[in-house]
């Protein structure tokens, strides 16, 4: 039986608090945890809602068989999204609105911030997990990169999050191919910190974000704003990058084309523009 506690219910993520110990934990398992409006604004609260004092370590994860598979592709093509003079989405708008301060309180937050995925991390789910300090996966665990797969370029920070953990090389690789990397292989690359049994593993890691939250908190803090200094200087710049390339893109035939095939459960076809 967990110690924790839920503190705070918002329409889609839980907040679970055990002493400094505190639990943001993403609750749309019928769709895998994808992203709406509703979770990008209630992670943003959670999320500020444990930079308290009386917080010194939190973990994200998702409800459910998956961390999160993405934007909610679903929801997207319904409607109710910024536009762009053609009418299609407008992707540089929703990234800075939407998405970019979730980016940013991760960061921000001066303790350690661990993610738990267990199942499907894909898309802006992956950029989430990269996002954090320390990213611990179970066995059955699946990092997808997944924007070439529907005509679309790295966003929330992917770029400069891969090429941070893996390198150039690697990190070109798994932006250009699209591939998923499995848990074995993702810690064998670096791309994460730990693998845990997949039993258990939610045990797993409400023990180890115990363990951050009981260590040194001004030094966790400290060491947190040099990497910010030194590692991630231009994640800002990166974000903006990112969000106006999003933007072309996402106004292109491929994007919209891929997002139909998805929605037909097709294999999309690009045509280059």
């Amino acid at each position: 039986m967990s110690d924790f506690e839920t503190v705070q219910e918002y329409e889609t993520v839980n907040l679970l608090r055990d002493g400094a110990a505190a639990i943001v934990e993403m609750n749309r398992p019928e769709v895998l945890n994808a992203w709406n409006g509703q979770i990008a604004t209630d992670l943003v609260d959670a999320l500020n809602a444990c930079a308290g004092d009386d917080v010194r370590a939190v973990l994200v994860t998702g409800a459910g068989r998956g961390f999160s598979a993405g934007a909610d592709l679903g929801s997207m093509s319904q409607g109710g999204l910024p536009t762009r003079a053609s009418g299609r989405p407008d992707l540089e708008r929703l990234l800075h609105a939407r998405y970019h301060p979730i980016m940013r309180a991760v960061r921000g937050l001066d303790k350690p911030v661990l993610a738990g995925v267990d199942g499907t991390a894909a898309g802006i789910g992956m950029s989430f997990a990269l996002a954090c300090d320390l990213v611990t996966v179970s066995e059955r665990a699946k990092l997808n990169h997944a924007f070439t797969k529907i005509g679309l370029g790295p966003d929330g920070g992917a770029s400069i999050f891969l090429v941070a953990r893996l390198g150039w090389t690697r990190a070109s690789e798994i932006m250009l191919e699209g591939r998923v990397v499995e848990a074995e292989e993702a810690l064998r690359i670096g791309l994460v910190n730990r693998v845990r049994p997949t039993e258990g593993f939610r045990s797993a890691l409400e023990e180890q974000v115990r363990a951050l939250a009981a260590g040194p908190t001004a030094s966790h803090a400290a060491t947190k704003r040099v990497l910010n200094a030194l590692v991630l200087r231009s994640l800002e710049e990166v974000l903006s990058l990112e969000a106006r390339e999003q933007g072309l893109l996402g106004d292109s035939t491929d994007f919209a084309g891929a997002v139909s095939a998805f929605m037909k459960k097709e294999q999309p076809t690009y045509i280059g523009r």
